[in-house]
Parts: structure tokens; sequence; C-alpha cells
């Protein structure tokens, strides 16, 4: 049960309120122009060093330089970037006939006993289950008796990145990370240094996993009608304030006061997805757009679901609701940000007149620039903010 918004426990003062929101939609102004800036610079290097790889080993598609939207890139954090690659040569997907347990350590060996516990381990594709396919995903250095292993593949193509930040003379603005299994490289930008992250990707455009049922049944938002033509978080995205609410404008402030306030730094635990995801649910739980007519409240009511998700450390999947995505998560960092959370919670208001009148410029390196009034105090009206940046975020 929310506490009305008059109460003491999780209310803004009307004042407070609108000048928070005019400032804070300000720096969600100025963050999508950083973010925009940033994506320009890192789809330069990422088209060039897939078009090498690409040449080098044609199981790997070049991502193309676009001016508009490209969903081969996604912004976790203005500093954090996850860029999936396309692989070719694998069309045609069809379930296989029977079910067969076998699941490979990370490293890419085949594990030898048959344990049915899928989520903790990494899985597989077989070359069979397409109809079409290049006989290159039949090597050894990438298959096991037909098994297309996960950690077989990031080997091969870390080290084609290797090569490729060497043949494009990229060694002084990119550099590998060895921080995980996953590829991981290091980029200057003109904001400061960005790390990425280049996953392979396999499309299988015609399937639907049958973990995630979709429309939901008695799911309220979004409408049945509408959910019958949705299988991305991108197109619900898009379509957030069809009914003139103003869920974007509460989820970018969420994500402001996020990457200023309560989870900063490179590599922050709580992600742009993680919002997004939370968002999606506290749509469907209040569907209508009464619900989203106040913005002080939309946000207070986003908080409350970020703060029970992160104190409990659970937080379903959208689309694959046995999914958590806060599994793996550091606990003492999600203790953190929980504890943040709850003293927003106790008295936005305070929090509010500190962000107010004590915000600067933040640089996507978390340092701070400028420091000054904030732009939002010159102007009270509050404004709607359009993402133009080619990304997959809000």
């Amino acid at each position: 049960m929310e506490p009305p918004l008059g109460t003491q426990q999780g209310a803004m003062q009307p004042l407070v309120a609108d000048n928070f929101e005019a400032c804070l939609l300000d720096k969600v102004d100025r963050r999508r122009q950083w973010v925009s800036q940033t994506v320009e610079e890192v789809q330069k290097v990422v088209y060039h060093l897939t078009t090498e790889i690409s040449n080098q080993d044609i199981r790997f598609q070049a991502i193309p330089y676009s001016l508009m939207y490209n969903g081969n890139i996604t912004v976790l954090a203005p500093s954090q970037f996850l860029i999936t690659v396309p692989v070719r040569g694998l069309a045609g997907y069809r379930e296989a006939r029977e079910q067969r347990w076998r699941y490979y350590t990370l490293q890419g060996a085949r594990l030898p006993c048959p344990l049915r516990s899928p989520e903790g381990l990494q899985q597989w594709l077989e070359v069979q289950q397409f109809v079409k396919n290049l006989w290159q995903w039949h090597e050894t250095d990438v298959s096991i008796e037909g098994d297309i292993v996960p950690a077989k593949v990031l080997q091969v193509f870390r080290k084609l990145v290797e090569n490729a930040i060497e043949t494009c003379h990229l060694s002084g603005k990119v550099s590998m990370l060895t921080t995980s299994i996953a590829v991981h490289v290091a980029m200057e930008t003109a904001e400061g240094q960005v790390e990425i992250e280049l996953a392979p990707e396999v499309e299988i455009p015609t399937a639907w996993s049958k973990r995630a049922p979709w429309p939901r049944c008695l799911s309220r938002w979004p409408s049945s009608e509408r959910a019958k033509c949705i299988k991305a978080e991108r197109v619900l995205l898009e379509q957030l304030d069809e009914d003139g609410g103003c869920r974007r404008r509460c989820f970018q402030a969420l994500r402001q006061l996020k990457e200023d306030v309560w989870c900063p730094g490179r590599r922050p635990v709580i992600t742009s997805h993680h919002l997004q995801t939370v968002l999606f649910w506290t749509c469907e739980k209040y569907p209508h757009a009464k619900d989203w007519r106040l913005f002080s409240k939309g946000l207070l009511r986003l908080a409350r679901k970020l703060h029970k998700c992160v104190r409990q450390r659970f937080l379903k999947h959208f689309f694959v609701r046995s999914s958590n995505l806060l599994e793996h998560a550091a606990s003492s960092e999600l203790d953190a940000v929980a504890q943040k959370l709850a003293l927003f919670l106790k008295d936005p208001g305070s929090a509010c007149r500190l962000l107010t009148f004590h915000s600067g410029l933040i640089s996507v390196d978390g340092s701070r620039k400028v420091p000054g009034p904030c732009p939002g105090e010159k102007h009270r009206a509050a404004k709607a903010i359009t993402s133009t940046t080619s990304t997959s975020e809000a």
C-alpha cells in the first residue's frame, strides 16, 4: 500500500517537487546529449573493429554505422555499453526433437555428469538445429561433437577482437580488459573512458521461448491487442506514454538519480536495463493513464519498487519470469544501494532540495564539472524529453 502523497512518508512539497522535476529533466537532457555524442564515437570504432573481424572470420557480421536507431547498441550506463555482434551462417532454427542434457564449463570443457540446472551453466546450440549452416560452425574451434559451445565461441571472438585492434591501429584508443570470460574493451572518448562488452549473438527471429509466455494472462498492461504485436522491450519503451502519461519522464528521473546519487560509477550494480524492468513491472501494476498524471507520485512509485527489488535481491525478467536479474549481483553493493534508496524514500523532500540547489554538470565518468545552480531553476515548467540517441534506452 502506497502512503498518501500528502503524508510525511514519501511526500514532496509542491514547490520543491516542481523545481526538482525541472532540474532533473534538465540534467536528463544534458545526459542525453553526452550519451548521444559518446554513442557516435563508439559506433565508429565498433564499425571498424567488426568490419575487420568479419573480414577475418565470416561467422561474425560487421555492425554498420547508423545515424538512426542501432539495435546492436545498448547503454547500460553512460560509461558502460553492450554491443551485440550478430553471427552469420546459422539460419532456419528448429527445436530439437529430443532434449539432451549436456553442459560445459566456462572454459569450454564438457561436464561428465548430466546436471539438470541450466541457469548456472553454459548451454549450447546444436548445428543441426539450423536448416542452413556454414561448415565453419562444425569446426572444433567452436564446437564439440556438433554442439556450438559459447565459451569456445568467445575464445575465438576475443582473439579476433585483439587482432582487429592492432590491424585498425586503435591501440592508443581501445584496450582489452580481462576482468571476466566475456569480451570487454576500454575505449577513450571525448567525455572520458567507457567500457564496452562485445557479445556474439545468434538471431532466431521465428522462435519464442516457452519459458516466456506472452501475452500474459490477466495482465492489464500493455493492452491485449498491443501485447500480441510486442516481442521486444524496445517496442514497449517506444509506446510508453501514448495515453499522455508521464512514465518516460519518471523513468528518466529515476535513472538520473540512480547514476548521480544511489549507484554512481563505471560499472554500477544497477544498470539501465534493471530500471527498465522495474518500470515495466510498475506499469503492469498501474496500467491506467490516471496512475501516471503526477510526476512526483510516479517517481516515488518507481523508487519504492526499485528499493523493494534491491533490498530483496530479486528482480524478475519481464518476459522470462523465472530469471532473476539480480541473482549474480554483489550483495554488499545491493545493500549499499538499498540503504541510499531507503533514505530517499524516508525524506524525499530533503533529497530534492539538496539536488536542486547543489546540482552541477556531471560527466560520464562521474566527475563534477562547472558547479552552479540547477538550470531547472530558470525553467519551472516541466518539459517532455524524447530520446534521440541511437540506442535502446528510453
